[in-house]
């Protein structure tokens, strides 16, 4: 399997069930909103299908947009090493790398 294939697989499985893969954050206008509404756009992040070579001209599904309550949100898969220092020496690689999904309001990107 090529590095973006592995890439893919391993983005879509912890955007599914994030728990011990890496770490998740919210910006301050999502945080700011309802408890069932925070649940609500995440669980449409973690089942979000919906890539095309526009949305993901990479194949690495590390982004994704939806409307929700007339609110455009973003999220967004980033590698980094480690100690989040840098950026991630080997992404296909679970071992050297640490995911961070961040999921914000298209207005706070």
């Amino acid at each position: 399997m090529d590095s973006t294939a592995i890439i893919r697989e391993l983005n879509d499985a912890f955007r599914a069930a994030p728990i011990g893969l890496g770490r998740v954050y919210v910006t301050k206008g999502i945080a700011s909103m309802a408890l069932q509404q925070q649940a609500d756009i995440m669980r449409r992040v973690h089942d979000f299908t919906a890539f095309t070579p526009d949305n993901d001209p990479h194949g690495e599904h590390d982004f994704g947009s939806f409307e929700y309550a007339d609110k455009r949100i973003f999220w967004k898969i980033d590698c980094y090493d480690r100690d989040l220092n840098y950026g991630s020496p080997d992404p296909a690689d679970e071992n050297v790398t640490e995911r961070v999904l961040t999921v914000m309001l298209a207005e706070e990107y």
